[in-house]
């Protein structure tokens, strides 16, 4: 079969910056990814975003967007007069990168400003939706950050052209250069394909998108092969791995394309690079085409090129009544990708040409969409979606608004907009509890000390509970106290026999003061530590306590650490190194590098380590651990994975042993700095209080009441 085009091309810039510390130690750990949105990078590092936006006048706002959709512009005018399928597809894209395999992606952060999204291949010409927003933005400046904005259009477009909305969360903060921490994949090329093993359900995690620089499937087929049933396969994954269902996946697909055009007008050849690697002159736009005009019926985007209905810019029936009207046959674009044209097209079906003339032209789908017909399942729902239009909208509606919001976790993180009052499982729902007054807490704070648990239990159970927190995504966390329930109390991680034990007491305890478990569970752990060093540690609470029923099992399930480096915990032998999983999980709990050494130190100094290496103190909080682990009275000697052995030097001995993730600390250089600070005899003191300070941040990561008031 000949092989499709592509209309993009790699960067055509490649600076020479000099040799650098990568290039002589590839295989140095990087710990940059705890450096991400340094506020030295940040204009409005002092703005206060989720307060001001509180002010914004979203009407106002949205009556802008309307005006500005149907002001079709000379330089890249809108098709059928209309900008709102353009900006469907700009909102689509800004948050169909989110996964939840680690909650990365998203909308969340404006990233589709910035390398590698903004010159990303599926995002072709989406570099002109954000230069025709910038008027607005530029209008109501401080108040509406980019990536609400990117979102709001959307919703704008959808709400103009008739379509059933759900509305829109506002307090989305803008990052200031690209998020490099996120794994996009392995491919050195676009549209690359080495992320599965022997299925296409075997896709590597956390990937959800099935090549390099796709959102999630290619349209014409699996690589480019327009067969509609394996297509179907790859829409179901990677939907899945968004965290959408069946049902949520047709209405997505069905919903998304009622509107609007592809564009594959001429030779993909013709299309320049992309904006990250575009000349300086053309002040950060791409893909400039040469064929024709590079506009309008000229516009080369994706490869493929037609409507998918017969009224472009109205919300309708008219995706799934062709879709399913008519039989349909695979023919290739004129930019040489494959798609599909109905058989027989009756009149009344063909759709009038994008630049207002009495031309008419084919309605087509992708492969994708035929994927939709073609499989069983997609298809009975498809069924039940054209022969209920009101059940298909408020899917959609209800689709589309988890799409948008996904990454923004519980409601309680919700600052502003014009959305539903309403609550769904995928928010993870969590009661709103109360403040312990102070002396009720002083009494919780001497029940438990009062009890037979261990500094290392509660330290443990505390942990074990808001650690799961993954600021990627705004979900996980010490609040609804889901260490009680499935799936988190069958992790092994967690040592259910033992959970099991301290939770008893726990729950008895909030029992006797009407206090939520989860504020025990955080109290529990500052008494542990109180215990441990004699300094006090002063506690947050107000946390409420989840139920099983509303409970997302799976979903929770994708929060499990199968690899816990401050805990010296792994299920097996992984492909990355321990101390690359654990850098990844304290990115995700929002650590920087001290935060890191901080906690992983104190954690071991205290006896934390289910594993039993680097065990090597008298488990109180103090600066021992780190002066053990800088002596020069031992050498160490692997002994296998992720195992090493202490001999000492004069004797011969082996008086300890340490995994990858406790030698880290000594073996990189700006970690050893870090560690050699607090293991200074004048620093014990600060270690201590630095220590409770990075501990607070991860108890209270999830208190979204506590950052936005």
């Amino acid at each position: 079969m000949e092989k499709s085009k592509c209309p993009f091309h790699g960067s055509t810039t490649k600076p020479n910056i000099g040799t650098q510390n990568k290039d002589w130690w590839p295989n140095q750990l990087n710990i940059d990814i705890l450096r991400q949105h340094d506020r030295k990078s940040n204009p409005m590092a002092e703005y206060n975003y989720k307060e001001d936006v509180k002010k914004l006048d979203l009407s106002a706002v949205k009556k802008d967007l309307s005006q500005m959709m149907k002001d079709s512009q000379d330089w890249w005018p809108a098709d059928y007069g209309h900008y709102g399928p353009f900006f469907i597809r700009m909102t689509w894209h800004a948050a169909g990168t989110y996964r939840n395999g680690d909650g990365r992606g998203g909308a969340a952060t404006g990233a589709q400003r910035f390398a590698p999204l903004n010159s990303w291949p599926d995002n072709g010409n989406l570099d002109k939706a954000r230069r025709l927003l910038w008027p607005i933005k530029e209008k109501y400046g401080n108040l509406l950050s980019w990536a609400d904005l990117l979102v709001l259009a959307g919703n704008v477009a959808i709400e103009d052209m008739g379509g059933p909305n759900h509305g829109t969360v506002l307090g989305r903060e803008d990052i200031w250069h690209p998020e490099k921490d996120i794994y996009w994949g392995s491919e050195d090329k676009w549209l690359g394909d080495n992320r599965y093993k022997d299925t296409r359900q075997s896709l590597e995690n956390p990937l959800a998108a099935v090549q390099m620089g796709l959102i999630y499937v290619n349209p014409e087929g699996p690589n480019g092969q327009p067969d509609p049933e394996l297509s179907a396969q790859d829409v179901r994954e990677t939907f899945k791995r968004m965290a959408m269902n069946d049902e949520e996946t047709v209405a997505l697909v069905a919903g998304g394309h009622t509107f609007g055009k592809a564009h594959g007008a001429g030779d993909a050849e013709l299309v320049g690079p992309e904006p990250e690697g575009s000349p300086i002159e053309e002040m950060g736009l791409g893909w400039k085409s040469s064929h024709g005009d590079g506009m309008g019926v000229h516009t080369i985007t994706s490869g493929l090129e037609g409507p998918w209905t017969t009224n472009p810019t109205k919300w309708d029936m008219g995706f799934l009544n062709l879709l399913l009207k008519y039989e349909w046959e695979c023919k290739k674009s004129p930019a040489g990708a494959w798609q599909w044209h109905p058989i027989d097209c009756s009149e009344e079906d063909m759709v009038p040409q994008v630049d207002g003339s009495d031309e008419k032209v084919l309605p087509m789908m992708t492969t994708a969409d035929m994927s939709l017909k073609k499989d069983p399942i997609y298809r009975k729902i498809c069924d039940r979606f054209k022969d209920n239009p009101e059940d298909f909208g408020e899917a959609f509606a209800k689709a589309w608004f988890k799409l948008l919001h996904r990454d923004m976790g519980p409601r309680t993180n919700y600052i502003a907009g014009d959305f539903k009052d309403v609550e769904y499982i995928w928010q993870d729902p969590t009661p709103k509890g109360n403040i312990i007054p102070k002396d009720m807490e002083k009494q919780i704070r001497s029940e438990i000390s009062g009890s037979d648990l261990s500094v290392k239990e509660m330290i443990e159970t505390s942990w074990a509970s808001a650690s799961t927190f993954r600021a990627s995504d705004n979900r996980g966390g010490a609040n609804g106290a889901r260490i009680r329930l499935s799936p988190q109390k069958e992790w092994q991680v967690n040592q259910p026999k033992q959970l099991n034990r301290v939770l008893k007491i726990y729950e008895m305890i909030a029992s006797k003061y009407n206090a939520s478990v989860a504020d025990v569970i955080i109290l529990g752990g500052a008494v542990g530590i109180e215990m441990s060093c004699g300094v006090e540690v002063p506690t947050a609470t107000g946390r409420g306590d989840a139920t099983q029923e509303l409970t997302d099992i799976d979903s929770f399930n994708l929060l499990k650490p199968k690899a816990c480096g401050f805990r010296n915990y792994s299920e097996k032998e992984f492909a990355v190194s321990p101390e690359e999983i654990l850098l990844d999980k304290a990115q995700l709990l929002g650590l920087n590098p001290v935060e890191l050494t901080l906690i992983v130190g104190g954690m071991r100094s205290m006896g934390i380590s289910i594993s039993g290496d680097g065990l090597w103190t008298e488990g109180k909080l103090d600066n021992s651990w780190f002066k053990i682990l800088l002596s020069m009275d031992v050498a160490w000697n692997p002994k296998g994975y992720n195992s090493y052995e202490a001999r000492d030097r004069k004797s011969g001995k082996i008086i300890r042993t340490a995994s990858r993730t406790d030698l880290v600390f000594g073996s990189n250089s700006e970690l050893r700095a870090i560690a050699e600070v607090y293991a200074q005899d004048d620093n014990n003191d600060k270690f201590i209080n630095d220590f409770i300070l990075a501990w607070n941040k991860v108890m209270n990561a999830d208190r979204f009441d506590l950052r936005n008031n």
